[in-house]
């Protein structure tokens, strides 16, 4: 039986999906050696998945740069602090890189707030955005996509906590890793339906409700 996907998703229906928990390791980046390492380590993975975070400003005129720039691999996610290290030779690397896959949602919002921190050269991004149009989903939000594809609810409680803070509350860690690390989910599934047309799509004039299963509500 081939995978249904939806054209688009009704919101309130996510609400009652499995909340979506990073199965991997989260490694927080501090410091210009450790990016380095980091670094290397991420460019000999076959694809990454980016995000940025900024601190929200709450207050007329009030304005933050970017803060942290998650990058992810399918088992692991690294939280790298701009606001402490900005812009690294080694980061600038990765994001000029052309030789890895990297995909993003939305993604030339993040590339504008980074070059407020410095100016660089971006690789080849490929845009989840694009990509879920070209098999009829019309939905262009990370949460919606995810659920589709997955039956699973990713929880955006803690998009506007501050990410400025001294030290990352776990769960902006867990919220920053999934994020990054959904887009590689998302990359590696569209092109597996789309290598085998494993999938029907129903178009609906109405936002759908996602089936789901009683014992996985969280």
């Amino acid at each position: 039986m081939k995978k249904l996907i939806y054209n688009k998703v009704e919101k309130n229906a996510i609400a009652r999906l499995k909340r979506v928990v990073f199965p991997g390791k989260i490694v927080v980046v501090i410091s210009p050696e450790e990016a380095e390492r980091c670094v290397d380590y991420l460019l000999s993975q076959r694809v990454l998945g980016f995000d940025t975070e900024t601190r929200p400003a709450f207050k007329r005129g009030e304005h933050f740069k970017c803060s942290l720039l998650q990058v992810a691999t399918e088992d692991s996610c690294f939280l790298f602090r701009l606001n402490y290290i900005g812009l690294t030779p080694a980061i600038v690397r990765l994001l000029s890189d052309d030789t890895v896959t990297k995909v993003g949602l939305a993604w030339k919002n993040d590339i504008l707030a980074l070059h407020e921190l410095d100016a660089f050269q971006p690789g080849n991004f490929i845009d989840l955005q694009n990509m879920v149009s070209e098999i009829g989903i019309e939905d262009q939000s990370l949460v919606k996509i995810y659920a589709n594809l997955f039956q699973g609810r990713i929880s955006k409680t803690e998009r506007l906590s501050n990410w400025e803070r001294d030290v990352l509350k776990d769960s902006q860690k867990m919220y920053a890793a999934i994020d990054a690390w959904a887009c590689v989910k998302i990359y590696n599934e569209l092109i597996r339906l789309k290598e085998t047309n494993d999938y029907e799509l129903v178009v609906v004039q109405e936002e759908p409700i996602i089936e789901y299963d009683e014992t996985d509500i969280s």
